[in-house]
């Protein structure tokens, strides 16, 4: 089942609706919400989360009778407005290194980062960056409230799954901006996230996925799940062991670092993870500053641009 939050296409401003996405549209669920309707429309996933078990069926049978909404009469928004917490592994890839795993670590990103389909990265007009990069990630739905809980039972703590990128002011190399306090990752808008959630019992594995980016139609990130140095169920088990998880909260799952490339100014980026779907967003930069295409050029790195780019340097 693929959740999403939606607005008419005609009223940006109306509050946001829950809906259920179909091949052929936008299923609007609002009549079968009954106590998840309650509350601040801000957290309007975060209530079908926790009523979730109980509205299923009727979400179901909305799905077999209800005309969809056609995609063109609507706009979707970010799954989740503003979660909770938003947790990133930091690195989290092999990569095709020959090396023990590195620690594992995660750092917290703004909840007001968060954006979704069709909306605009603003590049801040702070000069000390060296550049602003794309981090296509896999992004873990939780509900809770989890706490300290085992890999054995990490599966109780996973909603769904959604696409999330995750946008980085750059130091040198691959340093992040002001590093010691990760708030290169926190500028408003650099938290990508949609198109939906895809219910947990629609993934067999979630480290068994593709994900893919492209910026301008051009394929950048292109790598699988599987090469995780910390899997799913290892980084349920961390979190939970330092703080509780919350209905809607999002651990987003690290990146290969072998697609990495620049966003500048009229960018349209694209993410894709197989069954979930793909999420589009621009790019705007007040400052209009530009970078050399390309991306991330190191040793290990399988992504085809780059493997073709090194041997016609050798």
């Amino acid at each position: 089942m693929k959740l999403v939050l939606f607005q008419p296409a005609s009223r940006p401003d109306a509050p946001p609706q829950a809906g259920l996405l179909l091949p052929q549209g936008v299923v609007d669920l609002s009549s079968a919400l009954g106590p998840a309707t309650v509350g601040p429309t801000d957290r309007l996933m975060q209530r079908v989360i926790e009523h979730f078990d109980t509205l299923r069926s009727q979400f179901e049978a909305l799905a077999a009778s209800a005309s969809p909404l056609p995609m063109s009469s609507i706009r979707l928004r970010a799954p989740i407005t503003r979660p909770g917490k938003i947790l990133n592994c930091i690195g989290n890839y092999w990569e095709h290194a020959q090396r023990d795993p590195r620690p594992l670590n995660m750092f917290l990103k703004n909840p007001d980062a968060v954006i979704g389909e069709g909306d605009t990265i603003v590049l801040p007009e702070f000069t000390e960056p060296e550049v602003f990069q794309h981090e296509a990630e896999l992004g873990l739905v939780l509900k809770g409230p989890s706490k300290q809980v085992a890999q054995a039972d990490w599966q109780s703590a996973v909603f769904g799954y959604t696409c999330f990128i995750d946008v980085s002011a750059r130091a040198a190399g691959r340093g992040t901006w002001r590093s010691g306090s990760w708030m290169g990752k926190s500028f408003d808008t650099f938290g990508p996230m949609g198109p939906c959630i895809l219910t947990a019992d629609e993934v067999e594995d979630p480290n068994r996925l593709h994900v893919q980016f492209w910026n301008s139609g051009g394929l950048m990130h292109d790598y699988s799940t599987e090469d995780m140095e910390h899997r799913v169920p290892e980084l349920i088990e961390f979190a939970t062991a330092i703080m509780t998880l919350n209905n809607g909260d999002l651990i987003s799952c690290g990146t290969n670092h072998e697609g990495l490339g620049p966003l500048q100014d009229e960018d349209v980026v694209s993410i894709e993870i197989g069954g979930i779907g793909r999420l589009t967003v621009k790019v705007a930069d007040p400052l209009k500053r530009s970078w050399p295409r390309g991306i991330y050029m190191g040793p290990n790195s399988t992504n085809p641009a780059a493997v073709a780019q090194r041997n016609a340097s050798t």
